[in-house]
């Protein structure tokens, strides 16, 4: 396999330029985007046809509308399939999930005005959510914890999860469990656009309010195509890692970190080294190279090679390599420093941050708590990971009384006037005349 993996030097006062191209990342692929909304399009006109149809072209699936849907039946065979092992693991991460999310749940709120009158906010969980819960390459048992979970400790009464059928109908056992012990309450056998648009339209389904979860760049490209008819959670794109390293690291360590984000199957995952020792860097380009040979999945993990997707970024010092980072904006950064409590504070932009030598990234992509479902591609500048709160919807309240209106009746009619809204203003006038 054509790969290199290389070690460059950088700094702010000399940015250089394979740097620079490593860190942008396109927001879309426009392929997917054309894809998608032909599909989408297809959806919208003859629904749950059209799915069918997608399912059968893409996923290799012969759905009918009545095959659609996970029975219980299916969702009790899967809890038997599935030894005590998993099903521990499972509930473990279930458990641990749920904790942290409902630990994040903001409660309502009001303050009094000198008037004797009341401002806040109340929130409420959305009415029926969709979760998409990639099945491709991999079927991700942990995703629908990391998804499903939040909207139950929400309290969403229905959690429709969608997720694709691999040879014709079949569906992972421990993933079917993993839904039914993590809440969902409609399961459906469908995967890519397709799923999008069927969640999104109501195709064959009633529809839902928000659909969130992790997907390929199709089911990216499809989420943003419907935001609007639904809210969605984020855009989410290929896996990376970032990790910031000094000399007391463990290159062994390092290395297996930074190739388990590629192993996820798409190809243009980036893996991400900072560190300020360049022998540091040599050693983990070695580990990298001889752990490699000895993965289950480095055909997949080579082609992300091949496309250029792991680099290592020598920096002056560990400010700069902080700098580095947050201009990367991972959806995943270790902290592999000495003083990695000293460093956490400094750290602006990242979807999640793994502390110290003890906190290898995949603890938080099955067990630790917070959900899995971050930022990708830069995004971690502007959005933040999947919470609980995702799933509710928040609305302020006032409540004037009659002096509050008559402490704030003029600067309603100014602005009334200044901005050519003279009915607003005498809403306001009208109460004292």
């Amino acid at each position: 396999m054509d790969f290199q993996i290389p070690i460059l030097d950088w700094s702010p006062a000399s940015p250089t330029p394979q740097v620079e191209a490593f860190l942008r990342r396109p927001p879309f692929d426009e392929r997917a985007e054309a894809a998608a909304a032909k599909c989408l399009a297809d959806i919208r006109a003859r629904g749950l046809d059209a799915v069918l149809d997608a399912c059968r072209a893409f996923d290799h699936a012969d759905l009918t509308p009545e095959t659609i849907r996970v029975t219980e039946a299916e969702l009790d065979a899967a809890d038997a399939a599935c030894d005590e092992t998993v099903k521990e693991a499972i509930r473990l991460a279930a458990t641990r999930v749920m904790g942290f999310a409902k630990a994040g749940l903001r409660d309502d709120w009001d303050i009094h005005t000198f008037n004797g009158g009341r401002l806040g906010e109340r929130f409420h969980p959305m009415d029926r959510v969709g979760v998409y819960i990639p099945g491709g390459t991999a079927p991700l048992a942990s995703t629908a914890i990391m998804t499903v979970v939040l909207a139950k400790a929400a309290g969403v009464p229905e959690i429709v999860a969608c997720t694709p059928a691999r040879d014709g109908t079949a569906v992972s056992a421990p993933l079917l469990h993993a839904l039914r012990v993590a809440g969902a309450t409609e399961v459906y056998r469908v995967g890519g656009i397709q799923s999008i648009g069927m969640m999104a339209y109501g195709a064959g389904i009633r529809p839902v309010e928000l659909i969130a979860g992790p997907g390929n760049a199709y089911v990216t490209a499809a989420k943003r195509q419907v935001y609007g008819t639904v809210a969605i959670d984020q855009v989410a794109g290929p896996s990376e890692i970032c990790v910031l390293a000094d000399r007391a690291g463990n290159p062994k360590w390092i290395a297996a970190d930074l190739l388990s984000q590629a192993e996820h199957g798409s190809g243009l995952e980036k893996s991400l080294l900072v560190t300020d020792s360049r022998d540091f860097a040599e050693a983990v380009h070695a580990q990298v190279l001889e752990q490699l040979a000895r993965r289950g999945r480095r055909a997949i993990i080579e082609r992300m090679l091949a496309n250029g997707g792991m680099l290592m970024a020598v920096v002056p010092d560990l400010d700069d390599g902080v700098r580095l980072c947050n201009r990367f904006a991972a959806e995943h950064l270790e902290l592999q420093v000495a003083d990695a409590e000293a460093v956490l504070p400094k750290i602006t932009c990242a979807g999640a941050v793994f502390v110290g030598y003890w906190t290898p990234e995949s603890a938080g992509d099955f067990v630790a708590g917070p959900s899995h479902v971050l930022p990708t591609g830069g995004a971690a500048r502007m959005f933040s990971g999947l919470t609980a709160e995702t799933f509710r919807r928040r609305s302020s309240f006032v409540e004037f009384t009659q002096n509050d209106l008559a402490e704030t009746r003029k600067a309603i009619e100014t602005f009334g006037a200044l901005e050519g809204l003279d009915g607003h203003a005498y809403a306001a006038t009208a109460r004292f005349e």
